[in-house]
């Protein structure tokens, strides 16, 4: 099993930056794919990103393709999310995910959860 924290949400103006964070504790975390989905008020929970065990493949939501990139370091248990260039359309609670098999794009498909950070990117 494998816990998972998230951080580095805020407010941000519109074209800024923002870095999340997820810190996961456990065991074998390099078995785990990862992903960050997000959920705006009134909306479904949405497909962000997610990168593979070993980092070497990732995979993104149109909406972000070209302005978010995922990242994970093994040694530190860890995974982000920068953010660039972000919009108002940005603005939701993002939650880092854990699965323990191939990566997949999928909200069933993860076994893990954080609480979600919120992210506010204003016009």
């Amino acid at each position: 099993q494998v816990q998972l924290a998230e951080s580095g949400g805020g407010l941000v103006q519109a074209g800024g930056s923002l870095r999340l964070s997820c810190a996961a504790s456990g065991r074998f975390f390099s078995s785990y794919a990862m992903g960050w989905f997000r959920q705006a008020p009134g909306k479904e929970r949405e497909f962000v990103a997610a990168i593979s065990r070993a980092g070497a493949t990732t995979y993104y939501g149109d909406s972000v393709k070209g302005r978010f990139t995922i990242s994970r370091d093994n040694v530190k248990i860890a995974v982000y999310l920068q953010m660039n260039s972000v919009r108002p359309e940005d603005t939701a609670v993002y939650y880092c995910a854990a699965r323990r098999e191939v990566t997949s794009t999928a909200t069933k498909d993860f076994d893990y959860w954080g609480q979600g950070t919120q992210v506010t990117v204003s016009s």
